[in-house]
């Protein structure tokens, strides 16, 4: 599993590193993306509904959001 600490970053950052990942996993990867933005989270939401990927968003404390992205 690929692990992204997007801890103090903003949009798009994140964004770009998150697709600079998934376009070296191969199917059944995942990535762990950890950010304290919601505006973040929010971002990848988006532009993961629209992709190849099912992912999984998880607020694991207050102000702290897991995303974990997995290939199909």
């Amino acid at each position: 599993m690929i692990k992204l600490d997007c801890f103090g970053e903003f949009c798009p950052i994140p964004l770009l590193k998150i697709k600079k990942a998934l376009k070296k996993m191969d199917p059944g990867e995942s990535v762990l993306t950890v950010t304290d933005h919601s505006c973040v989270a929010e971002s990848i939401e988006d532009f993961l509904k629209k992709s190849e990927f099912s992912y999984e968003v998880d607020e694991v404390m207050n102000g702290v959001w897991e995303i974990t992205i997995t290939k199909k």
